[in-house]
């Protein structure tokens, strides 16, 4: 799964490598990006300028939109089958921004977190969907979900699962293609390859919501709380 990622280059450096326009008093980084919290996505119904939608997809048939603490991924291999997902995909496509994600492996009775990104040092794309809800009252809240997919070999050694990464602006063009038939969008949701990524353990205070500083991506040589 993907639970926490982060976004920390400038707003101009967004624009530049994704073609987009950024509001750069909205646009905040973050080295501990959570669900339910709100972040820079580029989708299909707008793909020349990031929108600031929250993490947790709400399908706009909901009736609660605290449904989207549990609707955090999307697994691409049940995209279709299931309702929450299915038309998002097919008309609701969007990609995430991020410059590298967080995932744990259990050790004993303690889970070590350890910081993905690319050897390129690059901003990358997560392939996403959104979705927009109202409220009874006409409220409206967007938000978006994070599609996994089978991990690689190198992901396989914490996790049985990462997300469907998009490296370049071709593959994002792709992905937010509203002439392209679902067959197609499901053909480029597959793991990156194992070389092009490399990780590091961190510290455990990433686990708390409340941690946000530069640190918490520091390599940890041999791991302990830090605190």
């Amino acid at each position: 799964m993907c639970g926490r990622y982060t976004i920390i280059k400038s707003p101009e450096e967004l624009e530049n490598q994704f073609e987009i326009d950024v509001n750069k008093e909205v646009y905040q980084t973050s080295f501990n990006i959570a669900p339910t919290q709100k972040a820079p996505i580029i989708t299909n119904s707008n793909p020349h300028k990031a929108s600031f939608f929250n993490w947790g997809l709400v399908p706009n048939w909901s009736k609660d939109p605290k449904v989207g603490y549990k609707m955090i991924n999307a697994r691409q291999e049940t995209i279709l089958e299931k309702p929450s997902f299915k038309s998002a995909f097919e008309k609701r496509r969007c990609v995430v921004l991020t410059d590298g994600f967080y995932e744990w492996k259990k050790n004993g009775k303690t889970k070590i977190p350890s910081f993905i990104s690319l050897k390129s040092n690059k901003t990358f794309a997560l392939a996403g969907l959104w979705d927009k809800w109202e409220s009874p009252n006409n409220e409206t809240l967007n938000t978006f979900t994070i599609i996994t997919t089978s991990a690689n070999l190198f992901m396989q050694t914490i996790h049985h699962r990462m997300p469907c990464i998009f490296e370049n602006n071709q593959q994002i063009k792709f992905w937010l293609n509203n002439d392209l038939k679902p067959i197609d969008h499901l053909s480029v949701l597959k793991p990156l390859e194992k070389d092009k990524m490399k990780m590091h353990e961190v510290s455990l205070l990433v686990n708390s919501v409340k941690n946000t500083k530069a640190s918490l991506i520091d390599p940890v040589e041999n791991f302990g709380t830090l605190f």
